[in-house]
């Protein structure tokens, strides 16, 4: 009997994670590299600056968005100054490479779209172009790194300076009326 039940609840659990996977499958980032550049040194990262001219569009192929008829667009990796996807799609790329990503509708605008242009559970597809890359200097990374640790550590060790500048305060002995009196009295 206990192998039986043991036997049913394996076979749900392998039912549920094939099902799992037949949903998941197509909802991965597509980065295709369209065009490489000759010489490839340095690669971006997080926390790099890169300038880049993009169309967006569904996958239906309407153009929802384009920066080529403007300056390029300047994105900060890590910041989230744009869709996620997009994001994830810029990080180890080169000056002068153009890419295409196919964006999922999670790492995109998710269920709710941006109406009226992008419908809820859009998948999304970029071709970007990198048009310059500028890296990350060691002070900028130390500053968004590791300053944001030291304030982590500074904001307890505060609290507890307070705490124990409150808790001494009120322990404090307090000055009662009768040794006043006393002192007044020794003083005529």
């Amino acid at each position: 009997m206990k192998s039986s039940v043991f036997l049913l609840l394996l076979l749900a659990a392998f039912t549920c994670g094939l099902a799992r996977g037949e949903e998941s499958e197509g909802e991965e980032l597509q980065v295709e590299t369209l065009v490489q550049p000759e010489t490839c040194s340095v690669l971006s990262r997080m926390g790099d600056t890169l300038q880049i001219h993009y169309t967006g569009k569904l996958i239906d192929g309407k153009v929802i968005d384009s920066s080529l008829s403007m300056d390029p667009l300047v994105v900060e990796l890590g910041k989230r100054t744009v869709i996620a996807g997009l994001e994830q799609s810029l990080v180890g790329v080169c000056e002068g490479q153009k890419i295409k990503a196919t964006i999922p509708a999670h790492l995109a605008y998710g269920k709710k779209g941006y109406p009226p242009t992008i419908p809820g559970d859009a998948d999304l597809e970029f071709e970007v172009e990198v048009i310059s890359l500028t890296q990350q200097t060691p002070w900028q990374k130390m500053v968004t790194d590791v300053l944001p640790l030291v304030c982590l550590a500074l904001v307890p060790t505060l609290l507890g300076l307070v705490g124990l500048y409150l808790y001494n305060k009120a322990n404090a002995e307090k000055p009662s009326k009768k040794k006043a009196k006393d002192k007044k009295s020794k003083k005529k």
